[in-house]
């Protein structure tokens, strides 16, 4: 995994439209990695329960990377695979759709399956919108009280993404573009004079 930025979606997207009588609902979300991607999975085939199908496919960042999809009992090859080409062709990543759709009683065949299977997710990211996002690290930082401010003010001026929990000591948790998080691990240094303890946690 590069830390080059990345294709995803910008927010939650949605499309519905009918094909002979059958309608298909497209949901397409930002997915943070697998457990996410599969948990939207889960909620969506409960929420739409009394549906037909519910076809999911995913592409998350993890190591190694994660590319899965199903058909869901439609026939081999006719849905699950073109939700996910449509992910691949657009270079998306962390990101979830499921295809929901409620038969009409007319059968559409593989190829009518396939079209309109992409259709629901290609609509459906369209909605969503598509954006660049950097990788971004964790860290956490401990600190005595003392330094605490001095802490909470250089991540504040650097604009990071950081919960604190107030107990023996004072823990930050922190979220950083992985091209800002040296920089910003030196100042953390240089303003408590190295007595902050610094561990990483890991990328995304």
């Amino acid at each position: 995994m590069t830390d080059e930025g990345y294709r995803t979606v910008a927010g939650p997207g949605e499309a519905r439209f009918e094909v002979r009588g059958s309608e298909f609902i497209g949901h397409v979300r930002p997915a943070r990695d697998v457990d996410a991607a599969e948990s939207f999975v889960e909620r969506v085939g409960e929420e739409y329960a009394d549906a037909t199908h519910n076809v999911p496919a995913y592409r998350v960042r993890a190591d190694p990377f994660r590319e899965y999809s199903s058909d869901d009992g439609e026939p081999s090859g006719s849905a699950g695979k073109p939700a996910l080409n449509v992910l691949q062709q657009r270079e998306i990543e962390n990101v979830v759709a499921v295809v929901t759709r409620y038969y009409g009683g007319t059968n559409l065949g593989v190829g009518g399956l396939a079209r309109a299977y992409s259709r629901a997710v290609k609509e459906g990211v369209d909605d969503a919108g598509v954006t660049t996002e950097r990788p971004h690290e964790q860290f956490t930082v401990a600190v005595d009280y003392d330094d605490s401010g001095r802490v909470r003010s250089v991540l504040e001026s650097d604009g990071a993404d950081f919960e604190a929990a107030y107990e023996e000591r004072v823990a930050f948790d922190v979220r950083v573009p992985v091209d800002d998080a040296p920089a910003l691990r030196e100042r953390i240094a240089s303003a408590t004079s190295g007595r902050a303890e610094i561990d990483a946690a890991g990328g995304e």
